[in-house]
């Protein structure tokens, strides 16, 4: 055979090997193929017609369908169909990974073929994940929403899990997807991450207070375990919690409450596995699962159920009837051989963690700079975002602080934007937080009653910061809960005694500014605090001294709960009252609880105080066991005349008696009887 044929055989056999490698690559499932390692086959013609179908499936909206095999050719009536439905969203979703898979095959393929129309394809994917987001962080299973269990916050077959792991990617500003977003979607990504993160957090399961895993749903309002299908019972999940606990294992300098969520996790897979049982499988001619059984195998590698009870975590089962039985045998065959009951996917967890804790134990004894480390000086702690200080969060540098310590530790605080939910715990006494400036050091979150939604009081469990250790100081920061006009929304609640906040700015709408403890004193110098309704309000006794309180609709100023043994409650001096300019009637307070007490002196009241200034809040008994007074105030808003009969114009003799000394000291020590006077 001379070498002219021995070259045309050679490359007949080339060309026929690659139909068949295209061919084996379009005999895969949709999932293989976006999986796939080949770079070569996505800068294939074969890889660009998927894509041309990947492009057909996806609505306008930025989602797909699931459950879709996107290789498949289509007819061109099919594709007519597929264009007549870009406006339609019904049965965008994330489940069974749709949506993630195709934006990671747009990634792939757009790397080898850098077609705009794929990256616009995955930034509408995208910005579908940021938008489908609830407020408490979670996602539902459908977006738009669906009406059914399709609404609860959705972990089932990894879910919430994928959306997050996206996200990761985009914000860390890895190489995973080769489509990088604009600088304001990937802070946008951190945001939905953080939140999503927190979600998880919040939805562990307390079994008899007691940390567990998670569930395959959870209710998107209670956060309480929720079923889906009949046979899918409000139950622990040991193959949902798996790739949670995973994907919390790979943040980096990981909370406190992470790593609580991963030991407490990682203790209930060690508690519920099952040994010593291997599930057999018949399959029949067409290689598909006749029939499962359970037998016993005491070489068997661990296992773990599909759902368990939540009171004991002993695993059930249940057929379409919603019926829970305690042994497989007893499902009938289609719901037997058609779902699984068990998994092994906990074993990653549990190969993971013991290098997970090594690598945590190793960082804690490094040089600081990041995360759960000590600090250079625990009394002198920076933090900083750019990684130059101490930590990069605020609640870090906080859990890093000495319990009750014997001086005073100052967190300074350098400009940023800190998307954190901040507490001050009990233990943390004598803490200082100090910012570069009050404009640009920004603590936000976004927490507000109906989304914490656990009942009557979750108002109190909405703040952005929440201080419970005495002898706090705030200086130079601004504290906003962003959560819009949707009720009650604390951006800053102080439950402590002897907390001085000094030049910042303080902004919130409903419940802005909490300020309680019977018998704590606390002072407010020099700051800008705003809201609508009742956004100053609370028991402890207070002085705002040079504030400005800024009015955003036609509401109350403020909202005292003082007990009946407090000789002051709210005392305002030489604070200017401002509004925006729809809001026009203003009262300067109402009584929360009968025994209020707020006084203003030598205020500046603009024109949207009310001519009556105060309002009973329909309580006739407050008007004689509440005290509301005023002395020698001025501005349009300043009517004497016209104040309601049960409130007080102060003699000069009464004003004496309203000076920092007299409404501050503390008389019960004498280390600290002049606590407000030192702003440091």
């Amino acid at each position: 055979m001379n070498n002219f044929f021995k070259g045309i055989i050679t490359l007949f056999c080339c060309f026929v090997a690659g139909i068949n490698t295209q061919a084996q690559v379009l005999d895969k499932s949709w999932k293989s193929i976006t999986e796939l390692k080949d770079e070569n086959w996505f800068a294939s013609k074969e890889a660009k017609a998927v894509a041309e179908n990947v492009l057909l499936y996806q609505r306008n909206i930025g989602g797909w369908p699931k459950n879709i095999q996107m290789q498949k050719p289509l007819s061109d009536a099919q594709k007519q169909e597929l264009l007549a439905l870009k406006t339609s969203t019904e049965g965008c979703t994330t489940d069974n990974s749709a949506t993630c898979q195709e934006m990671l095959f747009l990634s792939k393929i757009y790397k080898q073929q850098p077609d705009e129309r794929y990256k616009k394809a995955f930034l509408s994917g995208l910005d579908y994940l940021l938008k489908a987001q609830y407020d408490n962080g979670g996602w539902p299973q459908f977006y738009p929403l669906k009406k059914g269990y399709y609404t609860h916050i959705t972990y089932n077959d990894d879910s919430m899990v994928n959306i997050l792991n996206i996200l990761k990617e985009i914000k860390d500003k890895t190489d995973y997807y080769s489509i990088k977003p604009s600088e304001e979607i990937v802070a946008k990504t951190k945001i939905a991450f953080d939140k999503g993160i927190d979600c998880i957090i919040k939805t562990q399961y307390k079994q008899n207070g007691v940390l567990t895993a998670w569930c395959a749903q959870h209710d998107e309002t209670t956060f309480l375990p929720a079923k889906a299908r009949a046979y899918e019972l409000p139950s622990l999940s040991g193959k949902e919690s798996a790739k949670i606990v995973l994907l919390l294992m790979s943040i980096e300098n990981p909370s406190k409450e992470i790593i609580t969520a991963v030991d407490a996790a990682v203790v209930w897979f060690e508690k519920v596995k099952i040994e010593g049982l291997r599930e057999d499988r018949s399959l029949n001619e067409k290689g598909k699962i006749s029939d499962k059984k359970m037998v016993a195998d005491v070489n068997a590698p661990a296992l773990w159920a599909r759902f368990m009870e939540l009171e004991d975590n002993k695993p059930f089962f249940s057929d379409r009837d919603g019926v829970k039985k305690y042994s497989l045998s007893e499902i009938g065959d289609e719901r037997r051989n058609g779902y699984s009951w068990y998994t092994n996917e906990p074993k990653e967890v549990l190969k993971a963690y013991e290098k997970w804790k090594k690598k945590l134990s190793t960082e804690l004894k490094s040089t600081p700079k990041t995360g759960m480390k000590a600090p250079k000086d625990e009394y002198n702690i920076v933090v900083a975002q750019d990684g130059s200080g101490d930590y990069t969060s605020i609640q870090e540098a906080i859990y890093n602080s000495p319990s009750f310590p014997y001086k005073r530790v100052l967190i300074t605080i350098k400009n940023g934007v800190y998307h954190e939910k901040v507490l001050i715990p009990e233990w943390n006494t004598k803490v200082s937080l100090i910012g570069e400036s009050k404009e640009n050091t920004i603590i936000t979150f976004d927490d507000y009653y109906g989304k914490i939604n656990l009942g009557r009081n979750s108002t109190f469990l909405t703040p952005t910061v929440l201080v419970e250790g005495n002898d706090f100081k705030a200086i130079n920061l601004t504290i906003k809960n962003t959560s819009g006009p949707v009720g009650q929304a604390i951006a800053l609640s102080v439950v402590a005694d002897r907390v001085v906040v000094s030049n910042c700015i303080i902004l919130g709408n409903q419940d802005t500014l909490y300020t309680s403890g019977e018998g704590f004193k606390q002072y407010f110098k020099d700051c800008f605090i705003e809201g609508t309704v009742d956004f100053i309000f609370g028991s402890a006794t207070v002085v705002f001294d040079n504030c400005t309180l800024h009015s955003k609709s036609n509401a109350y100023v403020t909202a005292a709960s003082t007990p009946e043994s407090s000789k002051y409650g709210f005392v305002f001096m030489n604070c200017k009252l401002t509004a925006d300019e729809k809001a026009t009637e203003v009262y300067l307070g109402r009584p929360w609880r009968i025994n209020a007490k707020t006084v203003y002196l030598n205020c500046e009241m603009d024109n949207h105080i009310r001519k009556e200034g105060w309002n009973n809040w329909s309580k006739a008994d407050a008007e004689k066991a509440s005290f509301y007074a005023e002395y020698n105030c001025s501005g349009p808003g300043f009517q004497p005349a016209n104040r309601v009969a049960w409130s007080h114009q102060l003699t000069k003799t009464e004003a004496k008696d309203y000076t920092l000394q007299q409404i501050l000291e503390d008389s019960k020590s004498k280390l600290n009887i002049n606590w407000y006077s030192n702003f440091k």
